[in-house]
């Protein structure tokens, strides 16, 4: 009897001292992060689509990271958002402090970049709020009534730098469409390359159609922009009579064309550092997916316009480890247009 008691304990005290254990992970993190600030660095100028998104996110991640730590957004715009992925893989703290957001077309044109200072496949991803659809519009008094006519006429843009989908796509569509786009370079962001279609500057611009919505929802609706053609692998639901840039593209050209807009299925995504402890990435993942599902950040995302349709971390780094594996012909062909 003495000795079943004996055991009976010993059995006991087993299961506690197991349990215990395997609580120490979550334990350590929230210690770690309780009382901590976490900075997003957004590789955005103020006021666009991805700015005022991920000032939603800022609000909400917290909430779900064991400890809630503060969410700090800081803007670091320049170079289609390579600046801000440079010092996520360089400089940043590499302890789950720090995460990121960067335009969808940086995981190819760091391919096309001989100088690039970070591999994209390095970093350890959080996850995607959504897939994005870019589009190429003009303002209502633009002579440019469709894409067809932009392939016999020349159209003026806004746009912001070499680096940046907002130029790579209308470039893309020069070099493989036959399209006569001229850009105006140096705007600081979408919001500024709207404003100067608004202010006659330029007759267009190009960028997300979510970014459009979350600035000015109005403009659609109402017909004061009027889209010309839209840069993803398929239509959006929303804009079903708007082709896009791949199914225009001849069948010689089609390949690169789809290799150039893949970015849109990366969309609007969160990244960490390299370096980064597996059990605290894990912990960032899981807070991601428990966010996107968060009523309150739901009602949130909604008021700018965002579509939240998630991927997680896990299924967005397969994705982007695929951009290591691209013909290198097809590549080259890529590479070609953003170096114009």
């Amino acid at each position: 009897m003495l000795r079943q008691t004996a055991m009976h304990w010993l059995a006991r005290g087993a299961v506690v001292l197991t349990a215990l254990v395997a609580a120490q992970p979550v334990l350590a993190q929230e210690d770690f992060y309780a009382g901590k600030t976490i900075e997003l660095v957004i590789g955005f100028a103020p006021g666009g689509g991805n700015d005022l998104l991920s000032r939603v996110v800022s609000n909400h991640l917290g909430d779900h990271i064991p400890g809630k730590p503060t969410i700090v957004p800081i803007n670091l715009p320049g170079a289609g958002g390579l600046a801000a992925a440079n010092q996520l893989y360089n400089t940043s703290p590499q302890d789950g402090t720090v995460i990121g957001i960067v335009s969808q077309a940086v995981p190819l044109q760091s391919k096309m970049i001989d100088n690039v200072e970070f591999e994209m496949s390095g970093f350890n991803f959080i996850g995607r709020v959504q897939p994005s659809t870019s589009v190429t519009m003009v303002w209502n008094t633009s002579d440019i009534k469709d894409i067809q006519q932009a392939m016999k006429e020349e159209v003026i843009l806004s746009a912001t730098n070499v680096g940046s989908s907002i130029s790579l796509y209308p470039r893309a569509m020069n070099q493989f469409l036959g399209t006569k786009f001229k850009l105006i370079m140096g705007y600081e962001g979408s919001a500024a390359g709207m404003l100067a279609m608004e202010r006659g500057e330029a007759e267009g611009h190009s960028t997300t159609f979510e970014a459009l919505m979350a600035a000015n929802p109005t403009w659609f609706k109402e017909g004061t922009v009027r889209i010309l053609v839209q840069h993803a692998l398929k239509r959006d639901p929303v804009l079903p009579d708007v082709p896009t840039s791949v199914e225009l593209a001849s069948e010689e050209n089609r390949p690169v064309m789809e290799l150039i807009m893949s970015s849109n299925d990366i969309g609007k995504y969160y990244f960490t550092t390299p370096g980064i402890p597996n059990d605290r990435l894990e912990i960032l993942r899981r807070a991601f997916d428990a966010m996107v599902k968060d009523p309150a950040f739901l009602k949130d995302a909604a008021a700018i316009g965002a579509t939240v349709n998630p991927m997680s971390g896990e299924d967005l780094q397969e994705m982007i480890a695929r951009f290591d594996k691209i013909d290198p012909a097809l590549l080259a062909k890529a590479k070609a247009v953003y170096g114009e």
